[in-house]
């Protein structure tokens, strides 16, 4: 099969996905079902038409207003479907067309819905961590990738650091330093990465949080949602990981 035929179809997979991410980023984090009621106008409530519903098309066709009040539909969904998609067509460059593809797409996929819900609600629900927990561990049988062991005991591993982080972290300032999101958001990370990615992982979202927003959080006193800075500290750790660690272990640990 032609190599453009394989983007297409790992694009077309990733805007339909994209496209079920923008309704699990809405309606999860408010407890709601993604199944019913079907998508509908967040304006006037008129149900949407299958072909206006088609991922990155239909926003295009309606110019980005609802057919029926004319109420504009934020770029939010298109946006979210086109980069969903470009994940997909990357994973499938790097990879193939392969069960390795597949993983990395879809811990991508988790990544962006991760980030978007937490710094939208501050709130990483369980459909993304939990699910995305078995999801990983799933995916470690599969040929080509992270082995079922290293999978479980990264699992472990990111879940055991964050949950010990966190109390520690209310001890110290006596009050939550931690949500229970990320502790659990972290084990599914372990089981993509294992536990090597999980500590880089750690190491560059609390590098990224204090570096941008630890002098805001602390002149506001709000809490950051640090889900955000791991979801990109384990976007680089999942394709560079190996490479930051062997530079690491051989410039710092066995110099020559």
């Amino acid at each position: 099969m032609p190599d453009f035929l394989l983007w297409a179809y790992a694009a077309l997979i990733g805007a339909c996905v994209g496209s079920f991410l923008n309704v699990c980023i809405y309606r999860w984090p408010a407890g709601e079902s993604v199944v019913h009621p079907g998508s509908r106008c967040p304006s006037c409530g008129t149900a949407i038409r299958w072909y206006d519903n088609l991922p990155i098309i239909g926003w295009l066709l309606l110019r980005g207003k609802c057919r029926t009040c004319g109420e504009r539909i934020s770029i939010q969904y298109p946006l979210i479907e086109l980069t969903t998609a470009s994940l997909w067509v990357a994973a499938v460059l790097r990879h193939g067309f392969t069960w390795q593809a597949l993983s990395s797409a879809v811990f991508f996929t988790l990544l962006l819905g991760i980030a978007l819900t937490d710094a939208r609600t501050y709130i990483i629900p369980d459909q993304f961590t939990w699910g995305g927990l078995v999801m990983g561990l799933f995916l470690s049988l599969a040929p080509g990738g992270i082995d079922p062991l290293q999978s479980f005991l990264g699992a472990l591993l990111g879940f055991a650091l964050l949950w010990v982080i966190a109390v520690l972290g209310e001890v110290v300032f006596r009050k939550p330093a931690m949500g229970g999101g990320d502790i659990k958001m972290m084990a599914m990370v372990g089981a993509f990465l294992g536990p090597p990615g999980v500590l880089l992982t750690i190491f560059l979202g609390a590098l990224f949080g204090s570096l941008i927003f630890g002098p805001i959080s602390l002149k506001t006193g709000k809490l950051v949602p640090f889900g955000i800075f791991l979801a990109l500290g384990a976007g680089i750790t999942e394709p560079w990981g190996h490479a930051i660690i062997a530079w690491y272990v051989t410039n710092f640990l066995n110099p020559a």
